[in-house]
């Protein structure tokens, strides 16, 4: 994360933040958990910190839902990625986060993070070109599963000679797959840290998923997933993005953060804006559009509505799979005002690691920003942090 003599001028709105840049690592072929085989697979990833002599001081860091491999620093472009690369996504999204004394110490770890498999920002997804074909995969790219999320980035952990980390964290969905790697690779971490996250898909999160997808697939421009050349089903996946975006803020934020004013847009299909709120969602919605894959989200929104943690993993039941877990730390974040994973699935996954005899701590943020705390208050989260991984 250290500016070199030969790296170009910081923008001045990001001046003081350490420049970085995006890796990549090709794994060859990768066969999914349902029996796909995607027959080149390329991830990309970020490391802050640098790597010790034992190559035992990773920690890997999950992104959420829309989130990147840019997790920290400043970084200007992603080779491939072109437009959808935002200023937006500059600036990493847990910069508070990763750094010299910061909750993940680049002083003592050296913490990756990897755009997911099905990605749209340098891994191989939906929009990335299928090498038996040269056209983007579209509705060819098979259905993926949490596990193959974590599977493929142990493949990368292992390219880099790193058998096994410190720590594996990440919020929201991410916090999902740090608990399908401590589960599947108990041997393998020695510390778990889900932050907002819980051991299943609840009835609410299941209807908000399936609004979200049902916004995309219908979508005229949607074609089936094969969208690419053509016009893109924008209307569909802004619509997808606020109906989730509504469960990641409290309502306190959202009257923070609107304008009180009305902004005229365009493309709306007709729908004309009547009230500040209309338009602070909107905007929300639009803004996505320029930065996101529509199948990519499909396929991360699925990958979250069929996670089922015993089918995936395998094992008798979840209290078992846990109890593989009796030699790992665990530290467990609730956000007291989220409404995407609400407090009483951290409740629930704190009782069932503390019947089957994990070591397990849980901390609850007192916040008013709602699901988002996990992204925007880092002092927080740091002192729990610190303590765990001692």
């Amino acid at each position: 994360m250290t500016n070199s003599s030969s790296d170009p001028p910081l923008d001045p709105a990001v001046d003081g933040l350490p420049r970085t840049e995006t890796r990549f690592v090709r794994l060859g072929a990768y066969t999914t958990l349902g029996g796909k085989t995607i027959p080149e697979v390329t991830l990309a990833y970020e490391m802050y910190g640098e790597l010790n002599e034992a190559r035992d001081n990773v920690i890997l860091v999950f992104h959420a839902l829309t989130g990147s491999q840019h997790a920290a620093g400043f970084n200007p472009s992603v080779p491939g990625v072109g437009a959808r690369w935002t200023e937006e996504m500059q600036v990493g999204w847990w910069d508070g986060f990763i750094g010299p004394g910061r909750a993940l110490d680049t002083d003592r770890y050296a913490v990756v993070c990897v755009n997911y498999l099905g990605g749209c920002y340098g891994s191989t997804g939906p929009s990335s070109p299928d090498p038996r074909t040269g056209r983007p995969y579209g509705s060819a790219f098979p259905s993926l599963t949490v596990t193959d999320i974590v599977d493929s980035q142990m493949r990368l952990l292992e390219h880099l000679g790193v058998e096994r980390i410190q720590a594996c964290t990440g919020g929201s969905v991410g916090g999902l797959m740090a608990l399908v790697l401590g589960v599947r690779y108990p041997d393998r971490v020695k510390v778990v840290i889900p932050i907002a996250a819980g051991l299943g898909v609840t009835t609410l999160q299941v209807i908000h998923n399936f609004e979200q997808m049902f916004a995309i697939v219908t979508d005229p421009n949607f074609q089936g997933g094969d969208f690419y050349g053509g016009p893109r089903p924008d209307l569909g996946l802004a619509l997808a993005r606020m109906i989730g975006h509504k469960t990641f803020v409290s309502l306190s934020a959202f009257r923070e953060r609107i304008r009180h004013e009305i902004v005229e847009r365009e493309d709306l299909g007709g729908y004309r804006v009547q009230h500040p709120m209309e338009s602070y969602m909107l905007h929300q919605g639009q803004k996505f559009v320029e930065r996101f894959d529509a199948n990519t989200y499909l396929r991360v929104v699925r990958i979250w509505q069929k996670f089922n943690l015993v089918k995936e993993v395998g094992g008798e039941s979840v209290t078992e799979l846990l109890s593989r877990c009796r030699d790992q730390q665990w530290l467990v974040f609730t956000i007291d005002s989220d409404v995407c994973f609400y407090p009483e699935e951290q409740e629930s996954m704190v009782k069932t690691l503390t019947e089957v005899g994990v070591p397990v701590l849980w901390h609850t943020v007192q916040s008013d920003k709602g699901h988002d705390a996990f992204l925007l208050e880092p002092e927080k989260f740091k002192p729990g942090i610190h303590a765990v991984l001692g």
